[in-house]
């Protein structure tokens, strides 16, 4: 039985300061409808635009991840989306009144109580998963990145994190499914090393930094007083006594697991892999990530799930055809061996479907390839040409005074091979309006739901018959 989506029962309120910006913003998490997915809010700025938690608009990821559309930015998006969707929420809208997410305590964690302290709600809509057919890898060799997608029936994180630190080390974590998020992994707090702080605090980051939301950890043993008292000056935290104590964590803070670090990584990959648009059925491997690569490759598991998608086309070829062979011989001029469409299921305002059926009985197999039978491009197009010639005819009185003629073909692709035995589903759209005789399609040709062909055409309809 399939799963239905969720949205929360009512809405949530929380506040708290940018870890950037330094500013206080409130967060107001409200319910959603089916299919919304997660949407952000500025409701400080005129209109009160919306920015979709969307991989593809992303457009910084310097130590957290900002979302840009409609003229508004949105910083530091991971540890809300990464609560969301460890307490598989599928549609929430986020309002905020200032630019960042606030902090909170540098993990997900006050995010997720929130959440659970309201409940949700289910709703109508089934929850679609992205699920893989194929093991998806990709990798940035200058940075050392490296992520692995494999087919697994739940959603499995395993990070390795090597920052070639004698703090730090080498470091793994794992999550075996998602319900381990809220348990394992939603506490795990964000963390900075102390060489790193001047740099972040000189470059306008950091405003909101402090030893309650950030790990902070220290790699030498010689840092002296004045040292941490000008860190502590140039961070505006002249306040804060801080002590060290050899290599470790600043102020002796305690980690909640030794890998703790390796399990914020994997929280932060939970929150930008949620801007992919769909929850995930998959083990993703990730060596050395961070918020560059994790979008990066959000960005090549999307057009993954947007081919699949495409390529996962069904068709009804067994109802009764819009146009049989007699009709379509009535509409074109074409004869043997040229009359490539079988049958037309069926005709929209701008779309066809036609169906062409190849079987060893083809001519053109005494001559190409014999013994390797293959269906040639040429005449996979010719086809899609055909069905596209009668979508022309079908929105013209007497068409059988008309012809149609080519007059230009663009982006042609060939995915795969067609063979005797296999049916061809064309499927075409107007690309553009129908103007002066000029028809401008775009579609496709499908063998068992994948698509075997690609074009766009551009053809001319014109009356040149008296009877």
């Amino acid at each position: 039985m399939a799963e239905k989506q969720r949205t929360l029962k009512e809405a949530v309120k929380l506040s708290g300061v940018g870890l950037h910006t330094g500013e206080l913003v409130n967060v107001e998490i409200l319910p959603a409808p089916d299919n919304h997915g997660y949407k952000f809010q500025r409701v400080d700025i005129e209109g009160e635009p919306t920015v979709n938690a969307d991989c593809d608009l992303v457009v910084a990821t310097d130590r957290g991840t900002t979302l840009e559309q409609n003229g508004a930015r949105v910083y530091t998006t991971e540890h809300i989306l990464a609560a969301l969707y460890g307490c598989q929420v599928d549609n929430a809208l986020i309002r905020l009144d200032g630019p960042e997410v606030p902090i909170m305590d540098g993990s997900s964690l006050l995010f997720v109580n929130a959440i659970e302290a309201v409940g949700y709600q289910d709703q109508s809509a089934d929850r679609e998963y992205l699920e893989l057919d194929e093991n998806i890898a990709w990798e940035d060799l200058e940075k050392g990145i490296e992520f692995l997608a494999v087919p697994d029936v739940h959603y499995r994180i395993t990070v390795m994190v090597d920052y070639k630190s004698p703090v730090l080390g080498t470091q793994h974590a794992s999550m075996y499914n998602i319900g381990e998020f809220k348990g394992e992994i939603a506490k795990c707090r964000t963390f900075v090393f102390m060489r790193e702080l001047e740099f972040l605090a000189k470059n306008n980051l950091i405003k909101g930094g402090d030893l309650d939301n950030a790990i902070v950890l220290v790699e030498r043993e010689d840092v002296s007083k004045e040292e941490l008292d000008r860190l502590a000056k140039l961070l505006g935290k002249e306040h804060l006594e801080i002590s060290i104590d050899g290599i470790g964590v600043l102020n002796s803070t305690k980690l909640q697991y030794e890998n703790e670090p390796a399990r914020h990584k994997l929280l932060d990959i939970v929150g930008d892999l949620a801007l992919i648009g769909k929850p995930i059925k998959a083990h993703v491997l990730g060596a050395r990530p961070g918020h560059s690569g994790n979008v990066r490759f959000a960005k090549v598991l999307k057009e993954y799930m947007k081919n699949k998608n495409k390529a996962a086309k069904k068709f009804d070829l067994t109802k009764e055809p819009l146009y049989n062979i007699n009709d379509i011989e009535k509409m074109l001029p074409h004869r043997f061996p040229f009359l490539m469409v079988d049958k037309i299921m069926e005709i929209q305002e701008e779309s066809i479907l036609g169906v062409k059926n190849i079987t060893m009985n083809e001519p053109i197999f005494q001559g190409h390839f014999p013994g390797n039978p293959v269906f040639p491009g040429v005449l996979q197009i010719e086809a899609m040409a055909q069905v596209g010639g009668i979508f022309a005819l079908s929105k013209v009185d007497e068409p059988h005074l008309y012809s149609t003629y080519f007059m230009k073909i663009d982006n042609v692709k060939f995915k795969q091979k067609v063979l005797p035995g296999d049916t061809i589903a064309f499927e075409l759209k107007l690309l553009s309006p129908i103007r002066r005789g000029l028809v401008n399609m775009g579609g496709a040709g499908y063998v068992n739901g994948k698509v075997v062909v690609e074009a766009e055409m551009l053809a001319q309809v014109i009356k040149d018959k008296t009877e």
